[in-house]
């Protein structure tokens, strides 16, 4: 019989349903911080771990608990009018049609290749991270589509997310996120990966624990337990457009199903995930080591699948 162990770079998983733990698991292995080799690492339930493209959904997250605070812009808000220090895109009409819906549902209509390894500037999220100024990298990509006509995966839009919320909080993405979740959440450990700018990314930066997040899923299961606005949420799972993997987009988050399960899941580089499944109230976070591989997806799967849907049969 197969065992978590036997898992392809398995590094950590936990599930919860209505708060009980049905699984909990680590394993060892080589493991990096973004490009950073960290060796091989024993993994324990204080483990932080990157959760990469996870991040992005977390940041949504984030949104709208800036915006119920009136802190940042609706999604039907001109996008360009809270990016003021570069009025030359701004007068572009092509451009001036971005709101910070199409920023959320990943559908800027800019060009913007992450289709190769997170080891070349030919990343454009990559290349992002080493622009002299990455907001204007991000929306001065060349027009490829009509604003909200196609989803398109793009890590320069949930950076353009994270500056409207550290702008209108007025506080750093780290912080804000602290005080605003991770401590309501009863998360006291986490890190969140600072570009060479300075910038923290908004798009992959956030390092948990497994534990912690499955809290975040636990929290979407609960309305947003009074923490993110039960309204956002409801608005966040919500599908508008179609990914080319097959899974509905709402803001930030893929939305589909899983063996005949309704699914709203997160993603990362590496075999990242963050499973919800609303009508079982399970969900299942997982940490793998196998990043930019062509069949990383396999590993989570598995785990939700072979090992903890047949717990609840």
């Amino acid at each position: 019989m197969t065992t978590l162990d036997a898992l392809e770079g398995l590094h950590g998983a936990v599930a919860v349903r209505d708060g009980e733990t049905l699984l909990e698991h680590y394993g060892s292995g080589p493991d990096t911080r973004w490009a950073q080799a960290l060796g091989d690492i024993d993994f324990g339930p204080e483990t932080l771990h990157d959760i990469r493209s996870v991040t992005k959904s977390v940041t949504a997250l984030l949104y709208g608990i800036a915006l119920g605070e009136g802190k940042v812009p609706a999604p039907s808000e001109p996008l360009l009018r809270y990016f003021p220090q570069y009025p030359d895109l701004a007068a572009d009409p092509e451009r001036a049609r971005l709101t910070v819906e199409h920023a959320l549902t990943m559908s800027l209509g800019l060009e913007w290749r992450e289709d190769v390894p997170y080891t070349t500037v030919d990343n454009s999220e990559v290349a992002m991270e080493f622009a002299p100024d990455r907001y204007r990298y991000i929306l001065e990509r060349p027009v490829t589509a009509p604003p909200g006509a196609a989803w398109s995966y793009c890590g320069g839009a949930t950076a353009l997310l994270g500056h409207l919320i550290a702008e209108g909080t007025g506080t750093a993405l780290p912080e804000y996120a602290r005080t605003r979740l991770f401590e309501p959440l009863g998360v006291e450990h986490f890190e969140w990966i600072i570009g060479r700018d300075g910038v923290p990314s908004a798009a992959s930066g956030l390092r948990l624990t497994p534990r912690a997040l499955a809290r975040v899923g636990e929290l979407l299961l609960d309305a947003g337990a009074g923490i993110v606005p039960e309204p956002w949420v409801h608005e966040v799972m919500r599908p508008r457009l179609r990914t080319d993997w097959g899974h509905d987009y709402g803001y930030q988050w893929y939305l589909g199903e899983f063996d005949g399960h309704r699914e709203w899941a997160a993603m990362g580089n590496g075999g990242q995930r963050l499973y919800v499944l609303p009508d079982l109230r399970l969900v299942v976070a997982v940490t793998a080591g196998n990043y930019d591989g062509d069949e990383q997806w396999k590993t989570p799967d598995a785990v939700l699948r072979e090992f903890v849907l047949p717990k609840l049969a």
